[in-house]
């Protein structure tokens, strides 16, 4: 469990140093390469090992390109994430379409290690890379009324066959209140063991809240609207007594179809303790000061 304010480490520490030489052309590429010379220190935030490169991205939950676990990478080829647009709209002062590259220009780029706990109880460690999600929001400059951002990801048919089925009204679309999105351990992701999100993980972009279920990171997004009341989520929708919009995780509180106070961490043999807020109590515990937390798994 993290205690305290993340350490700082180098970058190779938690790198792979193939992947590590590519970070410099892929930042250049997408417009970031004048940010990350004044990027935030590197930190690390959790000490478990990372999960490998190839189990990150062979072992998904993404239903757009289809239910089992290795769809997304066997699918996902047919996603162009170049252009690619993120729309802002609602109660901010710089609303518009942006090019991706434009929405993300002079934003620091940080690298963060952070735990992922899926509610089918299993878990990874991913090495990210990104923005700060409250960086990009002060660049939007929300107006007094924005109490929650929506966020909704692509959905076309043409490009993903896992819409052919009717596992959710499409698209998908995830929220959080706002003290949450600027909370600094928010990210939006770019990137994974310093090299650009593959398509099966949310390529180019997705959301990152580590003291949530996974279901909470949206992914490959397309718009982001600023909201004065609470949006309506899709697993919510889908499913309100199994999905609660919150969704932190709880070992105290089981979802109906699988038990949360243990979870199997992709390559180790036995189960392990999940930990309150995923391990991040100490940093967003006082978020929710007297809610009932089992009221808003």
């Amino acid at each position: 469990m993290l205690i305290g304010r993340p350490a700082e480490i180098p970058s190779r520490e938690i790198t792979d140093p193939a992947l590590y030489a590519s970070r410099r052309e892929w930042l250049a590429s997408v417009g970031l390469l004048a940010a990350s010379a004044v990027r935030a220190p590197i930190r690390q935030d959790t000490d478990d090992k990372p999960t490998p490169y190839d189990v990150i991205t062979t072992y998904n939950n993404y239903y757009e390109f289809g239910t089992d676990k290795d769809d997304p990478a066997k699918n996902a080829g047919s996603l162009r994430t170049k252009p690619w647009t993120v729309t802002v709209e609602g109660d901010v002062k710089r609303p518009g379409a942006y090019p991706l590259d434009d929405l993300l220009k002079g934003l620091p780029v940080v690298e963060r290690t952070y735990r992922m706990r899926c509610v089918e109880a299993w878990s990874m460690v991913i090495p990210w890379m990104g923005v700060e999600l409250g960086a990009l929001i002060k660049k939007l400059e929300p107006g007094t009324r924005a109490k929650y951002l929506e966020f909704t990801t692509l959905a076309d048919p043409k490009q993903m066959p896992g819409l052919g089925y009717r596992v959710l009204d499409w698209p998908y679309v995830e929220g959080l209140r706002m003290d949450e999105a600027m909370h600094p351990l928010t990210l939006i992701a770019t990137g994974i063991y310093g090299k650009p999100l593959l398509n099966q993980n949310g390529a180019p972009l997705r959301l990152t809240v580590p003291w949530k279920y996974g279901f909470k990171g949206g992914k490959s997004i397309v718009r982001i609207r600023f909201l004065e009341t609470q949006p309506k989520t899709s697993w919510n929708l889908s499913a309100p007594h199994e999905y609660g919009f919150f969704a932190n995780v709880n070992p105290r509180v089981h979802h109906p179809r699988w038990r949360q106070d243990q979870e199997r961490r992709l390559g180790e043999f036995f189960k392990r303790p999940t930990l309150p807020f995923n391990g991040y109590a100490d940093q967003v515990a006082s978020l929710y000061a007297g809610m009932d937390l089992k009221a808003n798994y």
